[in-house]
């Protein structure tokens, strides 16, 4: 036998659980947060109580003031601008052409056998040493830039794509033939569900490859961007702007790394690590 709640009943023992659906929606970025800020409020007191002259490591209120100094003068704006731009771009096309040969490596096995060693060989090279190389066949434009930050992007996203096909159950794919289902279902009902949770983690991964091959990038005659910034700090001894450098490459690494996961959300909302009540 049941017993239903009084409606006004019902309202008040849900009032608690939305309140604590909206605590725990705060909390888990602030709980990021406390280690960083921690440190830099702990620093600052080192500095201020003069254990340290914070000469080689500026204390945080040393660096806002140099990054609000950059914001006045309209550089920073101008370095972010050409930064994001050429991630952006290196992003897309190593995604793109990451996606397109992880595939066909992932489902046909001739191919596999064919491009997955050289792909494998090529992966080793550090990102450097593509520089005086994309110098000579490109230029010092934006083209070898973008070209290298493409370079970065593809290899997690060949590997993620690949794998991901490779670990599908053929158990389920058996099911999906049992079914009839046509290539096209079998691909949106069976392959993309299956394939998409590893995808998304192998995008973040290379959208971080991506930030780390932009300093790089940016070394090849780059007049503009975040590793210009960094480059110029260095030659003039100034350390508060290299790490002023360095913290808003943190930031705008998070920040881009929280959009992927945002987008993908509605789509992975069946995973308990992607929905509302996962870990991220």
């Amino acid at each position: 036998m049941t017993v239903d709640l009084p409606a006004l009943e019902q309202t008040d023992a849900a009032v608690p659980h939305v309140a604590s659906a909206r605590w725990s929606r705060y909390a888990r970025p602030a709980l990021g947060l406390a280690l960083p800020a921690a440190l830099a409020l702990g620093w600052e007191l080192v500095v201020f109580l003069g254990w340290s002259n914070g000469r080689l490591v500026p204390p945080p209120s040393r660096l806002f003031a140099t990054i609000a100094e950059l914001a006045k003068s309209g550089e920073l704006s101008r370095h972010i601008l050409a930064t994001v731009t050429r991630v952006g771009a290196g992003f897309v096309l190593g995604v793109i052409s990451g996606t397109i040969l992880g595939a066909i490596s992932g489902y046909w096995g001739l191919a596999r056998r064919l491009l997955d060693p050289t792909v494998q060989a090529l992966r080793a090279i550090p990102s450097l040493a593509w520089v005086p190389l994309f110098v000579l066949w490109l230029g010092i434009f934006e083209t070898s830039k973008i070209v290298l930050i493409a370079v970065g992007v593809f290899f997690p996203i060949y590997l993620g794509v690949m794998g991901a096909i490779l670990s599908v159950d053929r158990k389920i794919v058996e099911v999906g033939r049992v079914f009839r289902l046509s290539g096209a279902a079998m691909i949106r009902r069976i392959l993309l569900p299956a394939v998409l949770p590893a995808y998304v983690v192998a995008l973040r991964v290379g959208l971080g490859l991506g930030w780390m091959f932009v300093v790089a990038a940016e070394l090849i005659g780059a007049s503009e961007g975040l590793g210009y910034l960094l480059l110029d700090g260095q030659q003039l001894g100034k350390p508060a702007q290299i790490l002023a450098a360095i913290v808003i490459f943190a930031i705008l690494g998070k920040l881009t790394d929280w959009l992927i996961e945002v987008a993908a959300s509605p789509l992975l909302r069946w995973q308990d690590a992607f929905g509302a009540r996962g870990g991220y």
